[in-house]
């Protein structure tokens, strides 16, 4: 039987466990360790959702790094929306800087393209994305995802560094919303 869990008023069944977390953490470190070799880029994290992808990913990488966040906001409940809040903003100077946003997940791309905006404006001189998991199905831009560890349905989850109102973010596992039929 599957593991069902609650959160709130919401039931999610184990989707992604650990260890292909795990495996797919390795095998983004391992490109961006070949990508980076020879530089020292700026890892942008974004909070909250993406602090415990970027520490498994953090102890993984052979390269040195300033590393910086910012948080941004677009959920409402399990919904993204196209209104942008920005929460914490960019503290670094990026001009002329090679910038990896470490991102939990890439669903619609409206926080990445608000993010590639306000790089853009402050002059970087690369920008990519390294994101846990993508939802292809959801993705409505044109922008290229660099590096993404587990590509999903377009289907809610929580779990390392997800949540649901502010809960499940700490759970090992990822788990999708739960629907009975």
């Amino acid at each position: 039987m599957q593991e069902i869990i609650q959160l709130h008023d919401k039931k999610f069944i184990k989707f992604i466990s650990d260890e292909q977390i795990d495996e797919a953490v390795s095998i983004i470190a391992e490109q961006l360790n070949k990508d980076y070799v020879d530089d020292q880029p700026l890892i942008l994290v974004t909070l909250n959702g993406a602090i415990i992808f970027a520490a498994d990913l953090l102890k993984k990488l052979q390269f040195s790094s300033v590393l910086s966040c910012i948080k941004l906001s677009s959920y409402e409940g399990t919904t993204s929306t196209d209104n942008m809040k920005t929460l914490i903003g960019l503290t670094e100077d990026v001009k002329d800087k090679r910038v990896l946003i470490i991102e939990d997940i890439v669903d619609t791309g409206n926080t990445y393209q608000t993010m590639v905006n306000l790089l853009n404006e402050k002059g970087a001189k690369e920008i990519r994305i390294a994101t846990l998991t993508m939802k292809p199905d959801a993705y409505q831009l044109d922008l290229p995802v660099h590096y993404v560890g587990i590509a999903i349905p377009d289907k809610f989850v929580v779990g390392r560094g997800l949540d649901y109102n502010g809960l499940g973010r700490n759970l090992k596992d990822i788990y999708q919303l739960f629907t009975e039929e």
